[in-house]
């Protein structure tokens, strides 16, 4: 079985439940937050879209620099609207299915470099990339996301099993 035949379904089903998650993120309380370190709501939900992008950016070089010396370093996702940032999810999703669909063996375990101005940051094969620092990185701060949903009485989604609020799956 090839890698990323492996890799498919629990990516689909992962992104399935994050969206599900993402679809009840209140517009109005983009700068909730639980505590005074914590990531305002609107920043962690948009960090959480954005992070689906990142599997396809692994499959766009052997690099990413999220601080290129002489440009300006990445700009962060910030939720403005629940349209925007599923919107942007969505796109994220697709293109790294479509990228992780195509992906040989050998692509996948070819090291690929996360740098932060021309340092490197990390460096390990793609599907480690994929695994570790971006779904295991997703299905985290959903949590987190879940967490500050039930702070603020919105119903969270059954994800792995029923949850408090959705006695089914």
């Amino acid at each position: 079985m090839a890698l990323r035949d492996a890799l498919l379904p629990e990516w689909e089903h992962e992104m399935s439940t994050t969206r599900k998650t993402l679809e009840r993120v209140p517009e109005d309380k983009v700068d909730w937050k639980p505590h005074n370190t914590s990531m305002p709501m609107g920043r962690l939900a948009g960090h959480i879209a954005e992070m689906a992008g990142f599997a396809a950016a692994t499959f766009q070089g052997d690099s990413f620099d999220f601080r290129p010396a002489g440009a300006p370093p990445m700009e962060p996702t910030v939720m403005k609207s629940r349209k925007q940032l599923l919107e942007l999810f969505d796109k994220n999703v697709a293109a790294a299915k479509a990228a992780l669909s195509k992906a040989s063996d050998e692509d996948l375990q070819k090291t690929w470099t996360l740098l932060n101005g021309g340092k490197t940051f990390l460096a390990m094969p793609r599907i480690q990339v994929l695994r570790g620092m971006i779904l295991n990185h997703i299905i985290h701060h959903r949590g987190q996301l879940s967490v500050y949903l039930r702070m603020n009485q919105v119903p969270v989604p059954s994800i792995y099993g029923p949850s408090g609020d959705e006695g089914s799956m």
